[in-house]
């Protein structure tokens, strides 16, 4: 009898459950939210919604600690805003609880005002207006499924007002200076 190599046996069995399933599996819906029921949709939504906090950074700046420990920190306290300030030539922001500013406005205003938004840095707003409508339309719901918590975040200050610690201060280089011409 002839050896069979191992891999050419189980890369086989793995194919051939492949076409199995492939054979016996009912295709999922093209579009799973619209077919599935309103319950299941706002859960997609709110999961969706808490994936898209985690990965596009928004805990970085409005939930204090969250990059100090590695996103360590409990969701009850995520997006509570910080009193951090970020100054520069712009003045200086703070990041906003995003939690009290979401419940001041509906799911159409909030689709209106994300992807039209315009703020000052570090916010990357361009980011925001990138997403797709389905995916602001799940961070929306995520974060109003948290509640109102937390305080107002500082005011901004505008350029020449000093603010008061903590706060990143941005210093832009300067230009080189000037080199003498050769004479």
């Amino acid at each position: 009898m002839t050896p069979v190599n191992p891999r050419l046996a189980i890369s086989l069995a793995v194919i051939a459950l492949m076409g199995l399933a492939g054979c016996s599996a009912t295709p999922p819906p093209a579009n799973t939210l619209a077919a599935a029921t309103p319950e299941a949709t706002q859960t997609n939504l709110i999961a969706r919604g808490e994936y898209l906090t985690r990965i596009a950074g928004c805990n970085d700046c409005h939930t204090p600690g969250y990059a100090e420990t590695g996103g360590e920190v409990p969701k009850a306290q995520w997006l509570l805003g910080s009193h951090l300030g970020w100054n520069g030539p712009w003045g200086t922001t703070y990041p906003v609880n995003i939690r009290l500013k979401l419940q001041e406005m509906d799911e159409t205003g909030w689709m209106k005002f994300s992807g039209e938004l315009h703020t000052r840095p570090p916010m990357p707003d361009f980011a925001v207006r990138a997403m797709t409508e389905d995916d602001r339309r799940a961070i929306y719901r995520f974060v109003r499924s948290l509640g109102p918590a937390g305080q107002k975040a500082p005011d901004y200050l505008p350029p020449g007002q000093t603010p008061q610690p903590p706060y990143v201060q941005w210093v832009l280089p300067s230009p080189p200076p000037a080199t003498p011409a050769a004479s």
